[in-house]
C-alpha cells in the first residue's frame, strides 16, 4: 500500500510548496475558482440531462 505517487504525505508536501510559492491569497483564489468550475460543470451536466428528457420522441409505428 502506498507505492504510488499520490501518497498522503506527498500531497501535503505539494500543497505546502504551492502555498509557499503563491501565498495564501492566491491559493484561496485558486480554490474558489476550482470550486466554481466544478459547480458550473455539474449544472451544465444537469441541463444536458434535462434537454435529453424533454426531447420529443419519434412516434411508434
Amino acid at each position: 500500500m502506498g507505492e504510488g505517487i499520490f501518497q498522503p504525505l506527498h500531497i501535503l508536501l505539494i500543497i505546502g510548496i504551492a502555498l509557499l510559492l503563491f501565498g495564501p491569497s492566491k491559493f484561496a483564489d485558486l480554490g474558489k475558482g476550482l470550486g466554481e468550475g466544478i459547480k458550473n460543470f455539474k449544472s451544465s451536466m444537469k441541463d444536458e440531462d434535462k434537454k435529453k428528457d424533454e426531447a420529443p420522441k419519434p412516434p411508434s409505428a
